[in-house]
């Protein structure tokens, strides 16, 4: 039995179209990590929704504050970097000077994550659509990373993604992938690229970046975890550990 007392308190702030991330994490989550969430307005993946959502920021953290997490992630990959590099580290200070708790964004945690691997050139297969993979290539590329490849589906309507099959990210998978990428990302919340990682990077051998998977492992190292998650890839069974800077 976990013991409550003892029970690290993990804050997500998901889109509110979102029905993939909460199910995702509650499955990876150790059982001494309880999951708190916070929803911010975002119904299609557009730049217009992209502005609307960080409006509710502050107040979603304070939120996620009254429940005393101990981390909060911001767990959408494009939202938070809309407005280029840098923008998300502006998110990433609203949302602690709102709720007074340590916080990362996703595309933070991929930046974060791709250093710690020591990938340098890497392949994007994302879900949305060629205008919103630009803003994704031109942060990556601005953060330090070769963009060798960039493949998207198409998808406008967050609820639809979040219908999509596993399936469907795992052909985005072995079509983003180069011979000359040292990693794959796939960025994207609502979408069940998650589960398959482990498939991916079997099949690919190399790293494979889902959101959900990044966002977790970033947000388990801001509450200092030292866990090992088995089932979604070499991130979270391997590289769980907190690093001070």
């Amino acid at each position: 039995m976990t013991d409550v007392a003892n029970t690290d308190r993990f804050g997500l702030l998901t889109p509110s179209s979102n029905t993939t991330q909460e199910p995702e994490f509650f499955a990876a989550l150790p059982p001494d990590v309880s999951l708190h969430t916070g929803r911010v307005a975002y119904r299609d993946i557009t730049p217009q929704e992209q502005e609307r959502c960080v409006l509710e920021l502050e107040a979603e953290c304070r939120k996620l504050a009254d429940a005393d997490v101990g981390c909060i992630v911001f767990a959408a990959t494009a939202p938070t970097l809309a407005k280029g590099k840098g923008y998300d580290r502006t998110l990433i200070r609203r949302m602690e000077d709102a709720a007074g708790r340590p916080a990362t964004t996703a595309a933070t945690a991929f930046v974060d994550a791709l250093t710690l691997l020591g990938a340098n050139k890497i392949a994007i297969g994302a879900p949305w659509s060629k205008t919103m993979d630009e803003p994704m290539v031109d942060f990556m590329q601005a953060s330090g990373f070769e963009v060798v490849h960039s493949e998207v589906v198409g998808f406008v309507a967050s609820i639809d993604l979040g219908r999509a099959s596993p399936e469907r990210a795992y052909e985005l998978g072995l079509r983003a992938d180069r011979p000359d990428a040292d990693a794959i990302i796939m960025p994207g919340g609502n979408w069940h690229s998650m589960r398959v990682v482990e498939r991916l990077e079997r099949e690919l051998g190399k790293p494979v970046l889902a959101n959900n998977a990044v966002s977790l492992w970033a947000g388990l190292r801001l509450l200092h975890r030292r866990d090992s998650i088995a089932g979604y890839g070499r991130l979270l069974r391997d590289h769980l550990r907190h690093e001070m800077a």
